[in-house]
C-alpha cells in the first residue's frame, strides 16, 4: 500500500504550515475567562491570507477559479489548522465548497464557487438538527410551492453563522427526502439566536419561518447531504489529529524541561507510558482518517460503505483526542490550568471537536447499523 501524498497535496500542506506559522493560539480571550464569545468575528485577517495563498480553493475546480484538489488536500490544510486553533471557519466552508461543487446546478455553481474561492463569500455548515441529538435533515421540513421551497424549522449549534454570507443546511420534503438549501444569513424570515461553544466561538440556532428559496439555490440529489456530513466529518478528525499533535510536543517540552529530584520526569517510566500511548493514539487517528479521506475522495469500493470509514475515524478521533488532552494536563500538572498558558484553550477546542458531529457514540452505533446491514465475511 503506498501512503505517499501527491505533489499536489504536499505543496498545499506547505502552503498551509507557512501561513499557520504565524498565527497565536492565545490571540483572542481565554473561553474560560470570557464573559461571553471570545470574540464578535472570526480571524478575517488570516482569512483572506489564506485566499491569497489559494488556500479557499483548494476544492474548487479551475474553471471557477480554484485547484480542484480533493477531500485529503482539505484534511491536510486543516490538521496544520488545529495546531494553532485557527479562528476560521475553513471546514465549513471547504467542505460547502466540495458538495457544491459535485452536486450544485451550473448556474449555482458560477455564481457562488468564484466567490468562495476570492474569499469574498463565506459559507457555513448546519448539522446540529433541532437539539444536536437528531438526524439533521428532520428539523427543517422543505415544502414545494411552484418553482420554490418553503423552509421552516430550527438548526441548532450553527457554527459562524452570524460572520457568514450563506449557510447550508439540510431538510427534509413531505416525502422523506433530504435536499439541501443555501439560505442567505439575512433572507427574510432567518433567524439568528446567539449561543456560545464549548471552545468560546459565536454559533448561532438558525430559525426559519416560511422562508422561500428558488429551486436554483437548493440540491435535491438524494446522496449530497450524506456527503457533505461525510466531509465534515472527515475534516473535524483532521482537525483533532492537528490539535492532539500539537498538545504531545507542548507535553514532550514541557516534561523534558520539568526537573524532580534532580531528573526530568520526562526520564520516569510512568511519564514516558503515559506519553507512548498517546502516541499510539495519534497514529491510529491518523491511519483512520487517510483511510476515510481516501474512501470519500475516490469513492472506492469496500465491505462497507464509505460511511463505515468514517464512522471508525470519528470513534478514533473523538476518544483519541479526549484521552491526549487529558494526559497532557495530568502530566502538566498545575501549569496546565494556567490561563496564561495555552494547554486549557487546547483542552477547550478538543472537546468541542469530540462531540461536534456526534460523540464516539453516535458513531458506534452507525457503525453497528452498518454491519448489520452490510455482513462481512
Amino acid at each position: 500500500m503506498d501512503f505517499t501524498f501527491t505533489e499536489e497535496q504536499q505543496a498545499a500542506a506547505e502552503a498551509a504550515k507557512a501561513i499557520f506559522s504565524g498565527v497565536a493560539p492565545d490571540s483572542v480571550p481565554s473561553p474560560a475567562l470570557a464573559p461571553g464569545a471570545v470574540a464578535d468575528d472570526f480571524d478575517r485577517a488570516l482569512w483572506r491570507k489564506l485566499a491569497d495563498a489559494d488556500l479557499l480553493s483548494l476544492p474548487i475546480a479551475p474553471e471557477h477559479g480554484g485547484a480542484g484538489l480533493d477531500a485529503i488536500a482539505l484534511c491536510l490544510v486543516l490538521r496544520e489548522s488545529a495546531k494553532v486553533l485557527a479562528r476560521v471557519p475553513l471546514l465549513e466552508c471547504s467542505a460547502a465548497a466540495l458538495t457544491l461543487q459535485r452536486y450544485g446546478a451550473d448556474a449555482l455553481r458560477a455564481e457562488v464557487l468564484p466567490r468562495i474561492a476570492t474569499g469574498d463569500l463565506v459559507v457555513t455548515a448546519a448539522t446540529g438538527g433541532r437539539t444536536g441529538h437528531e438526524p439533521a435533515e428532520l428539523a427543517v421540513e422543505a415544502r414545494p410551492e411552484g418553482t420554490d421551497w418553503i423552509l421552516d424549522g430550527i438548526q441548532t449549534a450553527v457554527p459562524w453563522a452570524q460572520m457568514a454570507d450563506r449557510i447550508l443546511l439540510p431538510a427534509h420534503t413531505p416525502e422523506g427526502h433530504a435536499v439541501l438549501a443555501l439560505v442567505p444569513r439575512t433572507h427574510p424570515g432567518v433567524t439568528l439566536d446567539d449561543q456560545i461553544s464549548t471552545s468560546g466561538e459565536r454559533h448561532a440556532e438558525v430559525r426559519l419561518d416560511s422562508v422561500r428559496i428558488s429551486s436554483q439555490e437548493t440540491i435535491s440529489d438524494a446522496t449530497a447531504w450524506a456527503s457533505l456530513r461525510n466531509v465534515l466529518t472527515t475534516g473535524t478528525c483532521a482537525l483533532a489529529l492537528g490539535l492532539g499533535e500539537r498538545v504531545l510536543a507542548m507535553t514532550s517540552d514541557y516534561t523534558s524541561k520539568r526537573e524532580q529530584f534532580g531528573f526530568p520526569v520526562a526520564t520516569f517510566q510512568a511519564v514516558a507510558v503515559q506519553a507512548a500511548d498517546r502516541f499510539i493514539d495519534l497514529r491510529a487517528m491518523e491511519a483512520t482518517l487517510w483511510q476515510a479521506a481516501w474512501r470519500i475522495t475516490t469513492d472506492a469500493a469496500g465491505p462497507l460503505p464509505s460511511a463505515g470509514d468514517v464512522a471508525v475515524a470519528k470513534i478514533w478521533a473523538s476518544e483519541g483526542v479526549r484521552r491526549v488532552v487529558q494526559t497532557a494536563q495530568h502530566l502538566h500538572g498545575g501549569f496546565g490550568a494556567d490561563t496564561d498558558y495555552p494547554l486549557h484553550r487546547y483542552h477547550a477546542w478538543a472537546k468541542q471537536l469530540e462531540l461536534s458531529l456526534g460523540p464516539a457514540a453516535a458513531h458506534e452505533e452507525a457503525l453497528g447499523d452498518l454491519l448489520a446491514a452490510h455482513p462481512l465475511g
